[in-house]
């Protein structure tokens, strides 16, 4: 009877044991949300005390993370471009320098024009609001020099200040790798741009035109750096040769790159 009895003891501990171990799995990912949403509450800390670039790097770890729901990882990468614009432009701002005294007849576009940037840094960087300048009015104008470098073998463009790295943005480049290879200039931009295909002229509000939001055209014909109203292609070889970025990011790269950035592009 003892020995009867110890068996179905051995039993019932053996059976509680297996339920045990498979009950660990579940809660896995629950520490693993716990984890990203304190790393996530840490890093917004981080910034608010002006910490971006150690509040970069939580970012950097939380989109990592596997656990993360769809939609909350979408918030998180919009609140994550905003960081990296503010280091761009906070990076800008702390280095020496030009001053421009504005005259009679100047707009914001034209000084944009002359000093190699755009209407937008100058705005961030004497913290203007509006477009108004006025005779008189001193102006901060950036020395430092952008470029882009387009990797076709990881579908990757980098943001460089100086030669220095800024940002990675995930693109997409030439079906059948064909996208050009080589040096070329940044010679015009367009917001809304309107899509020239196959002898049609497809104006921005149709469903047809997949350039996105804008369009920064380079000094061989026919390519450039556009939107998309494609997301899902972005990452892979899949345009007909020029480099398509998410229109999130096209207009964010948009503000800060002025007509005759560099652009390089490597296989």
């Amino acid at each position: 009877m003892k020995i009867k009895t110890t068996l179905i003891f051995l039993s019932l501990f053996f059976m509680s044991a297996v339920l045990y171990a498979q009950s660990i799995p579940k809660s896995a990912p629950q520490i693993a949300s716990r984890d990203w949403s304190h790393k996530l509450q840490q890093a917004k800390t981080l910034e608010v005390k002006g910490r971006n670039l150690e509040a970069k790097a939580l970012y950097d770890e939380i989109l990592k993370d596997p656990q993360i729901p769809a939609e909350a990882k979408k918030k998180i990468q919009v609140d994550y471009h905003q960081l990296n614009l503010q280091i761009l432009v906070t990076r800008i701002h702390s280095q020496e320098g030009m001053k421009h005294k504005v005259v009679k007849g100047d707009t914001l576009y034209d000084i944009a024009i002359k000093y190699r940037t755009t209407v937008d840094m100058i705005k961030k960087n004497n913290k203007l609001k509006k477009d108004t300048i006025y005779p008189g009015m001193m102006l901060k104008i950036s020395s430092s020099v952008l470029s882009l470098r387009v990797d076709k073998s990881d579908n990757i463009m980098i943001l460089q200040l100086n030669s220095q790295e800024i940002k990675r943005y995930s693109v997409a480049t030439g079906r059948g790798n064909n996208t050009p290879v080589g040096e070329f200039k940044i010679i015009n931009k367009l917001e809304n741009p309107t899509w020239f295909h196959a002898g049609a002229i497809v104006p921005p509000d149709s469903p047809e035109n997949i350039l996105g939001t804008r369009w920064l055209g380079f000094d061989h014909p026919g390519y450039g750096i556009h939107g998309t109203t494609l997301p899902e292609t972005i990452g892979h070889q899949a345009s007909s040769g020029c480099v398509r970025m998410f229109n999130h990011d096209v207009e964010e790269l948009y503000a800060v790159i002025p007509t005759g950035t560099k652009v390089i592009i490597v296989d």
